[in-house]
């Protein structure tokens, strides 16, 4: 006879349903007010997932029958704790609760490849040759002759051990851990039975080939996924291989989105007067730029080419700008004669006032870096002079 029958109201089942009807119920309700879906159904969700847990539980669901909730919660069941609401709905959905792996996949191999911008640019296939696992074809997976396995004794056959950790008085918690005797594979044989291909591992290392396709437009740190190509574990689906990209620094472009930047060293001559200049492409193309006559080009300034950038992913024929930066070098002297010349043609200089009482100095070549250099050399060596650290530098306040 139920005492009370809250827990089943809660996930719309009657007492006497089958565990399956229990799970297909809490499944749906789980789905329906999972806090990602619903943020603020947090408290239905709970209890919800709390009901679950006691009623999919024989020996909680048959404290909760006899006492109802208070017995429940005055610590009567003597299989363990609450678990969180989460793990509970990640447990059912990835194996159900009755203690099997979680874990239905393989591990997934994740690589990285080096690429080129002009691989990336114009696309390409690129081998790539891994190591990975794969069921031993010796044993088929069994790890030993066929008829000498059997269930290991500790876990049942689940590859999993329950640890209980008594928090305090009524509440438990339970951490589920893989099974030393078996390494996690719920199944046992003699030494002397197990293969010798794969020594008893149930796999073995294999060399696999790929042909990696790189997709115009594709950008540094985009994935690759080679579907069902990972480990091979006996029991579980193979994982993934993975390939990320990694983009080679190129000499003369850098990438920005869907743009393509670039330096471009003018002479002081070229930015006053106008040139012409060829810009080989990625995909070895050549352009020709051209400034006319009189079309100055100051340092630092800007201009792009439209459509001369990276293709766009999935959309190939869409591709951004081509910017250049110009960077003007001037010289470092011009003939007294070349500069009177020329500033016939430049804007005039301001006009500047001179006084009358006037000191004339002289200018004198500066290298910053240079300088730097020298202030820490001479700090460095007044310090060893002083007998103090070097590079500590003491100073004694006065005091009147």
């Amino acid at each position: 006879m139920v005492k009370e029958t809250g827990f089943y109201d809660v996930l719309g089942v009657k007492p006497g349903c089958s565990p399956e009807d229990l799970k297909k119920a809490y499944r749906k309700l789980a789905m329906k007010y999972h806090p990602d879906k619903n943020p603020n159904e947090g408290e239905r969700f709970k209890a919800i997932s709390m009901a679950y847990e006691v009623l999919s539980d024989p020996e909680k669901k048959a404290i909760y029958d006899e006492g109802g909730e208070a017995a429940i919660k005055q610590g009567g069941a003597g299989g363990g704790g609450f678990h969180s609401p989460m793990d509970i709905f990640d447990m059912l959905i990835n194996g159900g609760m009755g203690g099997g792996r979680r874990e239905q996949r393989g591990r997934d191999l994740v690589h990285r490849l080096t690429v080129t911008l002009e691989e990336l640019y114009s696309g390409a296939t690129r081998k790539l040759s891994l190591q990975k696992s794969v069921i031993c074809d010796g044993c088929d997976g069994i790890g030993g002759k066929r008829g000498t396995v059997h269930k290991c004794v500790p876990c049942n056959g689940t590859g999993i051990l329950t640890k209980v950790h008594h928090i305090m008085p009524g509440f438990m918690q339970q951490n589920k851990v893989p099974c030393r005797a078996c390494q996690g594979q719920g199944e046992v044989f003699d030494e002397k039975h197990k293969c010798k291909k794969c020594d008893g591992q149930k796999k073995v290392r294999d060399k696999k080939i790929l042909d990696v396709h790189i997709e115009k437009g594709m950008r540094d740190g985009q994935k690759i996924v080679f579907s069902g190509e990972g480990d091979q574990e006996p029991g579980l689906q193979p994982g993934d291989i993975v390939i990320a990209l990694e983009e080679r620094p190129h000499p003369v472009f850098k990438r920005s989105g869907k743009d393509l930047m670039m330096e471009m060293r003018l002479e002081l001559s070229e930015a006053l007067c106008g040139f012409q200049k060829v810009i080989t492409t990625l995909d070895k193309r050549s352009l020709v730029i051209t400034s006319m006559p009189g079309e100055v080009i100051k340092h630092s300034a800007f201009k792009c080419i439209m459509d001369e950038g990276m293709p766009q992913w999935k959309n190939p024929f869409e591709k951004g700008r081509l910017i250049m930066q110009f960077r003007v070098v001037f010289p470092d002297s011009l003939p007294g004669e070349a500069a009177k010349l020329l500033e016939q043609y430049l804007p005039p200089k301001p006009a500047e006032e001179i006084p009358q009482d006037v000191e004339m100095v002289e200018l004198v070549e500066l290298d910053p870096e240079q300088e730097s250099r020298n202030q820490y050399k001479n700090a460095y060596e007044e310090d060893e002079e002083d007998g103090g650290t070097p590079g500590v530098r003491i100073q004694q306040c006065a005091t009147s």
